[in-house]
């Protein structure tokens, strides 16, 4: 089940004019409000061109290194551990010269709640758009067609989150993204910018099961519904 791996969806529903303010960007994407981002599908990531400046653009979500036989292993990377992505053979050339930030308004996270898979929403307590930091690669077909994929980066999660998950998406302070964007930051400074950010930062709540199917993507998903009884301790 992919709500089971972090992270396995968000949510991105700002308007085009607050992200193109919040990230610096050229111009206003085009995107519309999304409810249920889940891997295999194009999400909006923001790129520094040759020139400087920001641009946000389709990427599919599922990495596949450019030496791969074939784009089904983007399924096995959606995501990269900050702790191992500049030395692992998938992302470490992302990781040196092809860093984007993937925005989001939350993401949800999925805890054992007794017999249940309970899904939460996760965002920013002063409702602010997330930049998650990510990787992108160019992979070509035999024929020709090209296909640009990227990955999240994940972190250990704060003291908030780890309530529900030990992992979490490495959130980019504003102040960060110059650096991670540009393709010239030494290596050794990146890893000091993939921390997670204050738990108070954070809020959740549970959210529906029907966020489990990828298929539904409208408004009805970050409906809160009550919090699901915890099962007792035996012990």
């Amino acid at each position: 089940m992919l709500g089971r791996r972090m992270c396995g969806r968000f949510t991105l529903t700002s308007t085009p004019e607050a992200l193109a303010e919040r990230f610096g960007l050229a111009e206003p994407p085009h995107c519309a409000p999304r409810y249920n981002v889940a891997p295999g599908q194009d999400v909006l990531a923001i790129r520094a061109g040759s020139d400087g400046a920001r641009r946000a653009e389709p990427l599919r979500w599922g990495l596949v290194p450019p030496w791969s036989d074939s784009p089904a292993v983007g399924a096995r990377g959606i995501n990269a551990r900050a702790e191992t992505a500049a030395h692992k053979p998938a992302f470490r050339d992302a990781y040196r010269a092809r860093r984007c930030i993937v925005p989001a308004c939350g993401f949800y996270e999925w805890a054992d709640r007794g017999d249940l898979r309970q899904p939460y929403w996760i965002g920013r307590v002063d409702g602010s758009p997330l930049g998650i930091a990510g990787l992108w690669e160019r992979w070509r077909a035999p024929g020709g067609a090209a296909l640009e994929s990227c990955a999240l980066i994940t972190t250990a999660a704060n003291a908030r989150i780890a309530l529900l998950h030990s992992r979490m998406p490495a959130i980019l302070a504003p102040g960060a993204y110059a650096a991670w964007l540009d393709p010239a930051c030494d290596v050794a400074e990146l890893a000091a910018l993939l921390h997670p950010p204050p738990p108070d930062a954070l809020d959740y709540y549970p959210v529906a099961t029907r966020v489990n199917r990828v298929e539904i993507d409208d408004p009805t998903c970050l409906e809160p519904v009550p919090e699901p009884p915890r099962q007792p301790s035996l012990f």
